[in-house]
């Protein structure tokens, strides 16, 4: 089953996505999934070297209090999920281009689920700024991969404009928040939604492929 997900590295509902799709995959281990993901950048204007996260928080939510009670809402569902945030360790919002560009390098060597489990990880537990070049190169180095081969990577334009291009693709697409998770080129579950909902779209994207292998075998 082919699951494409749509998320930024910086978007705490992605994370929790994530772990609610494992849970209910967890419930099909008969059920061998392909996962891929996509680029979408919450903040698509954000100078590369990324911005104070105090400052960030007032322009996005008008103030402390609003942004406290907006984290407390995300915190709360991390920790349903197992998840240790740390958002107080955050220092700066950063752009996520780079950190986009990784996800997709990692792709081409297999080590895409690795990578965006660590640079998940490296944000939301540790606040690491992953806006850095360097920091993106110690992350992959953690993910399995060659550090001095992603930086040299990371410090090129090297596919810049294909996420710029992925990125404004899936707006087009009509998708305007993340995560959302497309299976089989046909269904899109929108939202960080619970294990049940997947369950169920799933259930139908197995109907259609027993369909279509029931067609295919009577022509």
């Amino acid at each position: 089953m082919k699951i494409d997900v749509i998320s930024d590295t910086v978007c705490p509902w992605c994370f929790i996505g994530k772990r609610r799709l494992e849970r209910a995959l967890s419930e099909h281990p008969d059920l061998v999934p392909e996962i891929v993901w996509h680029p979408f950048q919450l903040n698509p204007e954000m100078p590369p070297g990324g911005m104070d996260r105090e400052m960030y928080l007032q322009i996005k939510f008008g103030g402390e209090a609003r942004a406290e009670e907006v984290y407390k809402v995300i915190s709360d569902a991390a920790s349903g999920e197992a998840l240790d945030f740390n958002l107080d360790k955050i220092s700066r919002t950063p752009s996520t281009l780079d950190s986009h560009r990784l996800v997709h390098y990692a792709e081409s060597r297999g080590r895409q689920q690795d990578v965006v489990e660590h640079l998940f990880k490296a944000y939301f537990e540790n606040g690491a700024d992953v806006g850095s070049k360097e920091t993106l190169a110690d992350i992959a180095s953690e993910a399995g991969l060659d550090r001095d081969e992603v930086l040299a990577y990371l410090e090129s334009d090297t596919d810049v404009e294909l996420i710029r291009t992925r990125d404004q693709r899936a707006r087009a697409m009509g998708v305007n928040g993340v995560p959302c998770f497309i299976v089989n080129d046909k269904y899109a579950i929108s939202g960080a939604q619970d294990p049940e909902v997947f369950q169920q779209v799933f259930a139908v994207a197995r109907q259609d492929e027993l369909a279509e292998q029931t067609q295919a075998a009577a022509e």
